[in-house]
């Protein structure tokens, strides 16, 4: 099975890489550079994380002019990085662009590192979100590219957990880009959820 990763040097999406790894799936990590403020310790961290779980390559998307025309918090600094923390359309393009490239490398599927619903905050993290995606996907390009989440049923504590058990390091989760997690972004927060 060949399998589009999308990463970002997270906990979530590096423990996905782990588990695809082990299981033998021939892998395509991918990092999209939306134009988060971010972008720069993600791509370090993802290449320090994807290293420590025996993945030296991935490859970068560059759409950062979709971060200067859609504003966020997440990328612009001008912005409440919690308040404004919805980008519009970013996990559609993010599946976009994965199944662009699944196709190009005649992959069976793409994976994205979304949670249990219960922890969902925008309307681009449901299950619905995920099914109608893969409906259009499989219309855009001709052929079924299966849509993946294979942490759909676990929350925050469990991928913790989990990656404690596969010993996976070196991972980043701050939307500020700091080298000291902020500990207010939803990502940070997410890390102190209990469901």
């Amino acid at each position: 099975m060949r399998i589009v990763t999308l990463v970002s040097g997270g906990l979530d999406s590096t423990l996905i890489v782990k588990l695809a790894k082990d299981e033998g799936v021939d892998l395509y990590p991918l990092f999209i550079d939306y134009g988060q403020i971010s972008r720069e310790t993600e791509l370090k961290s993802c290449k320090e994380a994807l290293a420590a779980v025996g993945v030296n390559k991935f490859e970068v998307a560059e759409l950062s002019g979709f971060g200067k025309l859609i504003k966020s918090g997440l990328t612009d600094p001008s912005l409440d990085i919690v308040q404004d923390a919805f980008t519009p359309g970013r996990n559609m393009l993010f599946l976009l662009i994965a199944s662009a490239y699944a196709y190009q490398n005649n992959a069976d599927a793409i994976s994205i590192g979304l949670l249990h619903e219960s922890t969902s905050l925008f309307p681009d993290q449901s299950s619905e979100f995920l099914e109608k995606a893969a409906e259009l996907i499989e219309v855009i390009m001709g052929y079924k590219i299966r849509v993946l989440a294979p942490l759909r049923e676990f929350i925050k504590s469990d991928v913790i957990e989990l990656a404690k058990l596969k010993g996976i390091t070196k991972t980043y989760s701050c939307h500020t880009g700091n080298l000291e997690p902020c500990g207010e972004c939803i990502a940070c927060k997410e890390f102190e959820m209990e469901v």
